[in-house]
C-alpha cells in the first residue's frame, strides 16, 4: 500500500473492513462491472474511494463504474465528483433528475418525501445497470444503517431482517453488494476527513427528518449515552446479519 502513504486507523479500518466482507461473500469477480451509486455523501464517498483502492489490491481485474443522480435542487452541485472522475480515470453517468422537488409537490400526495425520491432513484438505478451492463450495483450502507433497519422492519412489519452484504436481483442478472456493511459511522466519517474527499452541501428540505434516522435515533436513546452499551448492540447486530446471511462463503 505504499502507493497511498501511510493510511491513518480509520481510513485502514475502511479499506481492511469492506476487504474482509467481499472476500467472505464473493462480492466481485473477474471481469465484473461494478456500478457505485456515489450520491454525495460521505458513505458514497469513501465507498468509491475504498473500492478504487480494492481494485489495485485484488488478485482479478474488475471494472468500476460510478453512478451520481442528482436529485435535481441543484444541478451543478455534483461538479466536485465529476472532477475527482476525472482525476482518477474512473468512467460513470452524472444525471440530474427531478426526483427531488417532485417528491416535496402535490404530485406525492400518499407518501414520504423519502419513500418517492428513494424508490424512482431505485428504479432509475437498476435501469443503469442495465444500460450499461453491468453485474453489480455497490451501496454505502453501514452499521447505523443495518441498525436503524432492523429496527424499522421489527417495528413497523413485525419482521426481523436488516440488510445483507450481497444479494441478487432479476434472476441473478444483477448482484446488489454492500461493501462498507461491517463499518459504523463514526469510523467512516474519520476516514472521509482523512482523505479530504469533496462532499458537497445536501439540499433537500427532508435531509433531517428520515424515518431512517428518526428510527436510529430512538434506537440510540435505548443505550443512554453508554457507549458499552452501544457498541454491544452494533457488535451483535452485525453479528447476527453475517453469521445468518447463507451467502457467507
Amino acid at each position: 500500500m505504499a502507493q497511498w502513504g501511510k493510511l491513518k486507523y480509520a481510513q485502514q479500518s475502511c479499506l481492511g473492513q469492506a476487504g474482509k466482507l467481499m472476500q467472505q461473500t464473493g462480492m466481485a469477480w473477474p471481469g465484473a462491472r461494478i456500478g457505485l451509486a456515489v450520491s454525495g455523501g460521505m458513505d458514497s464517498w469513501v465507498m468509491l474511494q475504498v473500492m478504487t483502492m480494492r481494485q489495485r489490491i485484488v488478485p482479478f481485474p474488475f471494472e468500476l463504474f460510478v453512478i451520481h443522480l442528482n436529485p435535481g435542487f441543484d444541478s451543478t452541485n455534483h461538479a466536485p465528483l465529476a472532477d475527482w472522475m476525472r482525476e482518477h480515470g474512473v468512467a460513470g453517468h452524472l444525471e440530474t433528475t427531478d426526483f427531488g422537488p417532485r417528491a416535496h409537490s402535490p404530485e406525492n400526495r400518499k407518501k414520504s418525501p423519502c419513500f418517492f425520491c428513494a424508490w424512482h432513484r431505485r428504479k432509475r438505478l437498476f435501469d443503469l445497470c442495465r444500460q450499461y451492463n453491468l453485474t453489480h450495483l455497490a451501496l454505502g450502507h453501514n452499521t447505523d444503517d443495518l441498525v436503524s433497519t432492523f429496527f424499522m422492519n421489527m417495528l413497523k412489519t413485525g419482521k426481523i431482517y436488516g440488510l445483507v452484504p450481497k444479494e441478487t436481483y432479476f434472476g441473478g442478472r444483477l448482484t446488489l453488494i454492500r461493501p462498507l456493511l461491517l463499518l459504523d459511522k463514526s469510523t467512516i466519517s474519520q476516514a472521509c476527513r482523512q482523505w479530504k474527499l469533496p462532499l458537497w452541501q445536501n439540499d433537500c428540505p427532508s435531509k433531517d427528518a428520515t424515518a431512517r434516522s428518526e428510527t436510529l435515533d430512538a434506537a440510540l436513546s435505548l443505550c443512554k449515552g453508554d457507549k458499552r452499551i452501544r457498541t454491544n448492540m452494533f457488535n451483535a447486530l452485525r453479528r447476527w446479519q453475517t453469521e445468518s446471511w447463507p451467502g457467507m462463503v
